[in-house]
């Protein structure tokens, strides 16, 4: 599994896979799908996990499709 894939499962899910350094992955890829700067602060807004969540899905099912 690619961490590009660990960060759309972190989005979907909310499941922390990457941490540290490799953390910034994931915030690239929250800020790309929602079209605007995530300040980490928002992380703790249930409003806006539940839009990166609805704004991850197509790419969790797509993955979860070309999964072995």
């Amino acid at each position: 599994m690619t961490k590009q894939e660990c960060a759309i499962i972190m989005a979907y899910t909310g499941t922390t896979m990457l941490t540290g350094e490799d953390f910034s992955i994931f915030h690239k890829y929250i800020e790309d799908i929602m079209e605007r700067p995530v300040w980490l602060h928002e992380l703790a807004d249930k409003a806006v996990v539940d839009e990166i969540k609805k704004r991850s899905e197509d790419d969790f099912i797509k993955l979860c499709a070309t999964a072995i």
